[in-house]
């Protein structure tokens, strides 16, 4: 059985899952196509194999979707809250790459609200199975997470020119910037392709029963603390978390090596993806041979 699969998005994380799902592909498991805006362009770059195919439209988004099993979403939080309702909507399976979009609380009733099935995933992260079973039991009351990134990756068209000049000029050697304290739904409007992590692990330390994940994640958003900091020295992506409660005190530290495809974009996001896509896909095929 091929499951036709749509990648939504075809940058830095869209090449290197093509890459990564390659097996799954050349076994004739899995049918791979992207929708682009320029289809000339992404050859030019290189397609991976990839049936390449030009950007829906609003009339034929739903064709689109008729066409396919499952949807993955690596295009960017403002496109995940635009289209992934509609993904859900159709009863289609759909994996978040940028699960910053969970923290508009309007877009994550109509991502969690079916008949399709949301699979989050944990992007440059990890450790949610320990914080996900310590939340579950109300055993956390803190939880922090701190990330380092070269301030040139954190410049951003709102900044004044003051704090871009600020940014530009740090050096080897000084001490880092924090551009930004607070919680993860200001934080992702801001810095919307850098603190999807934050998001993240908020859904994971949501904690309570499965049915009100909505309020459940909304609380989490207030109390997940969010720091984020333009490091100088900063050769990778560092992402520092830690949570405390009764269930003790939990750290975590990570370091990103950078894409392949693109310097900015943490290598482990698309490694995370393909690791939930090949999940859900395994789920996918279990319910069929069942149903068969």
């Amino acid at each position: 059985m091929t499951i036709r699969v749509l990648l939504w998005g075809f940058g830095a994380i869209g090449r290197q899952l093509a890459d990564q799902l390659r097996p799954e592909r050349e076994s004739g498991a899995m049918h791979l196509t992207a929708v682009v805006r320029d289809v000339e362009a992404h050859r030019e770059r290189g397609d991976h194999g990839v049936d390449l195919r030009p950007g829906v439209t609003n009339v034929d988004w739903q064709a689109a979707l008729d066409d396919v099993d499952l949807v993955v979403e690596c295009a960017g939080v403002s496109p995940a809250r635009q289209r992934g309702p509609d993904v859900i909507g159709s009863g289609r399976v759909l994996v978040l790459a940028s699960v910053g979009a969970l923290a508009d609380p309007d877009t994550a009733r109509a991502l969690l609200s079916g008949p399709g099935r949301l699979w989050v995933t944990h992007g440059a992260i990890g450790g949610f199975d320990v914080l996900a079973s310590a939340a579950e039991a109300g055993g956390l009351d803190t939880v922090r997470i701190r990330t380092r990134k070269l301030a040139s990756s954190l410049i951003r068209p709102w900044m004044d020119t003051e704090q871009t000049q600020q940014l530009r000029r740090l050096a080897p050697g000084e001490d880092p910037v924090t551009v930004f304290s607070g919680h993860p739904a200001e934080a992702i409007e801001l810095f919307p392709g850098n603190v999807n992590v934050a998001v993240a692990l908020a859904w994971a330390t949501r904690g309570g029963f499965p049915g009100d994940d909505v309020e459940q994640l909304a609380a989490s958003l207030q109390r997940v603390e969010v720091e984020l900091l333009a490091d100088p020295d900063a050769e990778l992506s560092t992402h520092e978390m830690s949570a405390s409660g009764p269930a003790g005190r939990l750290m975590f530290s990570f370091e990103s090596a950078p894409s392949p495809e693109n310097p900015k974009t943490s290598g482990l996001t698309a490694l995370s993806v393909a690791h939930t896509l090949r999940i859900a896909l395994d789920q996918r095929r279990s319910v069929t041979e069942t149903n068969s």
